[in-house]
């Protein structure tokens, strides 16, 4: 029985970026990977587009989420948000200066 339970949720996770998006209840996260190159030894940076489903659309661009693999729910969607780690900085509204009238 304990060997069952182990395996019940061992679905990939991964921690990204929202980017801007104007579908509902589906965000689009950037993924960061880096690795160092086989024969140059230099240190890599790739990255890759996940699109998960956010089912309340509380995500925003620029937040940073951790979003794990599901059951295919459309075309391109295979994972889901499961928390927003860090909320993206909003800019903030500029001044209204008077007296450069």
């Amino acid at each position: 029985m304990p060997e069952t339970l182990s395996r019940v949720n061992r679905r990939k996770e991964r921690i990204g970026e929202v980017l801007p998006s104007k579908m509902t209840k589906t965000i689009v996260v950037r993924v960061e990977r880096r690795f160092r190159h086989p024969r140059y030894r230099k240190v890599v940076t790739r990255f890759k587009k996940f699109y998960a489903h956010d089912e309340r659309n509380e995500a925003r661009p620029g937040d940073r989420v951790l979003i794990q693999e599901t059951r295919p729910l459309s075309r391109l969607k295979r994972w889901r948000l499961v928390q927003i780690l860090n909320r993206a900085a909003t800019p903030a509204a500029p001044e209204l200066r008077l007296d450069e009238a």
